[in-house]
């Protein structure tokens, strides 16, 4: 054996050794290993897209239970009315309208100012989607008090079709209403 066999060379290229198949020569990645990647990272692809699209809809679907938006009017007034100590007290009804896209239910309805209160009768109202619900109110007026031109801002809990309970408002125009109207003309002297 001569020395120079037996002295490895680091600074040199790797010899190209025989591979498994007994051929001379680089290593070649095998056919079906690549196909396998290609069909990961299709798959993925693909996955991915659903997820994201799954996840918008979702994103939509939450967005639009959780909506309330409401639209409301005095709409009738029940037979009698009292004046008790110059307070007028009516009970009548309000329109309520279902502006948003989901059913709702009507837990509650209040609005107040100086001179006007307005109070549900403690019932509870499902309201479909474009739906109109009428509920009962109390509505007290304090006579010889003047009545704002603005409208008042009625609060409204109410729980929406993702099971949470929210409040919305919407401004109720009392001025021109039946309920003034007839609050007016139980205020008037006899």
């Amino acid at each position: 054996m001569s020395t120079e066999d037996a002295v490895i060379d680091l600074d040199a290229p790797p010899d190209e050794s025989v591979g498994p198949t007994g051929n001379r020569g680089r290593r070649t990645a095998r056919p079906w290993l690549v196909a396998g990647l290609v069909a990961a990272f299709a798959a993925g692809t693909v996955l991915g897209g659903w997820g994201v699209d799954r996840s918008r809809e979702a994103r939509a679907r939450h967005e639009r239970d959780a909506t309330a938006t409401l639209v409301a009017i005095p709409a009738g007034v029940d037979s009698g009315g009292v004046n008790s100590g110059g307070r007028a007290r009516i009970e009548g009804s309000l329109a309520v309208v279902n502006a948003g896209p989901s059913p709702i239910t009507l837990r509650s309805a209040h609005a107040e100012s100086p001179t006007v209160l307005i109070q549900d009768l403690g019932l509870t109202r499902l309201i479909r989607p474009g739906g109109t619900g009428w509920i009962g109110v109390v509505v007290l007026f304090q006579c010889g008090d003047a009545v704002g031109t603005e409208p008042l801002s009625m609060r409204f809990s109410v729980q929406t079709a993702d099971g949470q309970v929210r409040e919305a408002r919407y401004p109720v125009a009392l001025v021109g209403s039946v309920w003034l109207e007839r609050l007016s003309g139980m205020c008037e002297p006899r």
